[in-house]
């Protein structure tokens, strides 16, 4: 699909960007793509990679800022804030495990099971039921409240039944104690301890819900309290919220940037680890983009706001992990269905047990084994098992650099065996750079200085070509001479005088004006797709250079370590079948699509899943969007634009390719600890609510209630840290 090379969409300055038979690097057609070659800088300029406020696909994103919610576990009472929850049930545990030694102590029950004896006083017998009851009201009233809410929202889960169990409990040991019960059903040791191991579950629980929450507040922490925002020849301290587009601010050697922006003064190594999950730091210079929160490790820098408060990038990736941790997914569905099954069955349960053990004649035997299997049966691992899996999973994606908008496409990637790479700005660096330079026989000159000359004529030209030469005798440590008479020629060349010598840079067209003949050299590079330009000294060729699309340098690592997992690797470009073939060689990738349109990307991406092939695509690009949304996972180049992102599931906030091996490995790690935790949760109420209803009677095994509230509060436990392992997932890109 080549360009038109005389078009004014093609021609700047002269150079001739395609070589003959193809498109090279920008198969954009048209532009399409913001900002041409070099439009990771200029995108950037212009909208906020991450997700702009007003963007489509993050209406109302604010909404989940608060994050009350949780994956469908905020409906649990008092579970909004997990924070102030974590103080709220510590408090109430300690208080409560204070309160329950006397109660235990006290206990006749206790004392006759351990075989001591009790004071024997009148007000032994009242300090069990008081502090018992202080117990029920104090320690149980989350549960309490809790069961109220879901009988109001007709949702019965687990706080009912926790509510039930220790409702029962209580009325049963009250009754007992006045002497309206039979003295055996004295349960107040068991009371005390049901509500001590449920507090302390749900301490457990609230803590590891907090502490995932906490990325939220963790990237909100990246912005500093303050910023230096210049003010003539002053520098006043401001807040950041109070800067606004146009600002120039002071970044101080080891301080944050304040807010999206241009570097307009100054150089340093930036640590942007935080937003992208690159360890390494990246070099920034006037007139490259920073991005708030990241951090100037070794000198100052001045930057222009280009982007504050919501409009940032980091507010764009705060929005982005809220929304991908209040998300539902299939998993969490299971989950919800299986809980609110579990509470009929376990109901079901409690019903049969009260009425077979009255039958047989025993009724407190009746109480004891209802309230343990209400117990036992309480749903709050199943509850815990998808939302904290999910949490953890997406806190720690968001900290290796990879944004999961939806979940169910995180669930996705862990059956994908085919992933689809464009190539220009994905694969490669979508911006030309010099590969090659050959002097001509004769000539008395070396590479070096041919380079140094071609640089000097080019350097007040624009084009992106230009900017690629000027760049590659900088990276060379050349001196380049100051050159005059700057002019181009449209689809012929530049033209300027250097050292006294006319210097002129240009394709074919510059040979044929000048009726010179192209260096052997310039067909050898052309079989790969090459760009070729041709230096003129004084009319004479002087020598030849080699441009090319720069392939991204862990490209290869990326498409060598997904196919060592079973990952076949394709390559999407709209240039010619030349530049395809040398960018997959050299790659390593055994296929490629040439010459697809931009409007065709998403039927390739259909033909590989008529292939029965679970596709995922990997761009970042306006023209990638199509192709973003057919695939069975859309991932978006961090860099890319707006539109590729609202298409995309998963978002990569670095240029990394082997990013995409992070989502494949979080996908396939959350989805084994998701599974553990189902059939831990599950299947321990399936084997233990029986056991709680004593099944085993017959038999001389009575599971006592005590044992049922440790053995409910254990799966929790056991669910939570199983859920823990995630946080040991490095997904930041690595050789």
């Amino acid at each position: 699909m080549a360009h038109d090379r005389t078009s004014p969409e093609n021609v700047h300055d002269g150079h001739d960007p395609a070589p003959p038979g193809g498109s090279v690097g920008h198969e954009h057609a048209g532009h399409e793509h913001a900002g041409h070659a070099h439009a990771v800088a200029e995108r950037a300029e212009h909208a906020d990679h991450s997700g702009h406020a007003d963007h489509s696909a993050h209406a109302a994103h604010g909404d989940h800022a608060g994050h009350g919610d949780h994956a469908g576990h905020g409906d649990h009472a008092g579970h909004g804030g997990h924070a102030g929850h974590v103080d709220q049930f510590r408090r109430l545990f300690w208080i409560m495990l204070v309160l329950a030694v006397p109660v235990v102590g006290f206990s006749r029950m206790f004392a006759m099971i351990l075989g001591y004896e009790l004071p024997d006083a009148a007000w032994v017998a009242w300090v069990s039921p008081v502090l018992g009851t202080v117990m029920y009201v104090g320690g149980g009233r989350p549960f309490l409240t809790g069961a109220v809410d879901e009988l109001r929202a007709r949702k019965p889960g687990m706080m009912l039944l926790i509510g039930l169990a220790i409702t029962v409990a209580f009325v049963a040991s009250l009754g007992s104690s006045l002497g309206v019960l039979h003295r055996e059903l004295d349960f107040w040791w068991e009371l005390a301890l049901l509500i001590v191991i449920m507090l302390l579950g749900h301490w457990i629980e609230m803590r590891s819900l907090a502490q995932t929450t906490s990325a939220l507040d963790s990237l909100a922490a990246l912005l500093p309290d303050e910023a230096e925002r210049v003010d003539g020849d002053r520098v006043v301290p401001v807040a950041p919220a109070d800067l606004v587009v146009g600002d120039v601010v002071v970044v101080r050697p080891g301080g944050s940037v304040p807010a999206d922006g241009r570097v307009v003064d100054g150089r340093a190594e930036m640590d942007e680890s935080m937003i992208t999950g690159e360890s390494r730091t990246v070099p920034r210079g006037p007139g490259d983009t920073v991005t708030a929160g990241t951090v100037a490790t070794d000198s100052g820098l001045r930057v222009e706001v280009t982007a504050t408060g919501d409009e940032t990038a980091l507010a764009g990736i705060q929005r982005l992990v809220a929304e991908a941790q209040a998300s539902s997914s299939r998993a969490q569905r299971l989950a919800d269905t299986a809980a609110g099954w579990l509470f009929w069955f376990a109901l079901g349960v409690a019903a049969v047990t009260a009425v077979v053990w009255s039958v047989v004649g025993a009724p407190d035997d009746a109480v004891i084994r209802t309230v343990t299997v209400l117990v036992i049966a309480c749903p709050h691992a199943l509850g815990l098992a998808i939302p904290l899996v999910v949490s953890i999973a997406t806190e720690r994606a968001a900290r290796g650099g990879v944004l999961v908008k939806d979940r169910l496409a995180l669930e996705s990637m862990r059956t994908v065996d085919t992933v689809l790479f464009d190539k220009t700005g994905t694969l490669t660096q979508g911006r030309p750079v010099v590969t090659g330079v050959r002097t001509a026989q004769g000539a008395d000159l070396d590479d070096r200085a041919l380079l140094a000359l071609a640089a000097a004529a080019e350097q007040d030209s624009e084009h992106p070509l230009a900017r690629a030469i000027v760049r590659a005798a900088t990276e060379r440590g050349l001196s380049v001479p100051p050159a005059s008479g700057f002019t181009s020629s449209p689809a012929v060349g530049v033209t300027a005088r250097v050292d006294g010598y006319e210097i002129r840079v240009g394709g074919p067209r510059l040979l044929e004006e000048s009726r010179q003949e192209e260096l052997p050299a310039a067909d050898e590079w052309r079989t790969d797709g090459s760009i070729v330009l041709h230096v003129l000294r004084d009319g004479v060729v002087a020598g030849v250079l080699r441009l090319a699309d720069e392939v991204r340098p862990q490209a290869a690592d990326a498409v060598r370590r997904l196919r060592d997992q079973g990952v076949q690797v394709v390559m999407v470009t709209g240039d010619a079948e030349a530049v395809a073939r040398s960018v997959a060689q050299r790659l390593g990738i055994e296929r490629w699509f040439a010459g697809v349109r931009p409007e065709d990307k998403a039927a390739t991406v259909l033909e590989l899943q008529r292939e029965h092939r679970k596709v995922a695509m990997v761009g970042d690009g306006v023209n990638d969007a199509p192709a973003l949304a057919q695939a069975d996972v859309g991932i978006a180049i961090g860099a890319g634009t707006d539109v590729a992102i609202a298409s995309a599931g998963v978002i990569l906030a670095s240029d990394d390719p082997r990013s995409v091996l992070s989502v494949v490995e979080l996908s396939r790690a959350s989805y084994r600890t998701m599974k553990q935790n189902l059939w831990w949760a599950a299947g321990y109420n399936l084997v233990s609510v029986p056991l709680a209803a004593g099944v085993l009677a017959p038999v001389g095994f009575v599971m006592p209630i005590s044992a049922g509230a440790i053995l409910m509060s254990l799966s929790t436990v056991v669910v939570a840290l199983n859920a823990q392992l995630l946080r040991r997932l490095d997904l930041r890109p690595r050789s």
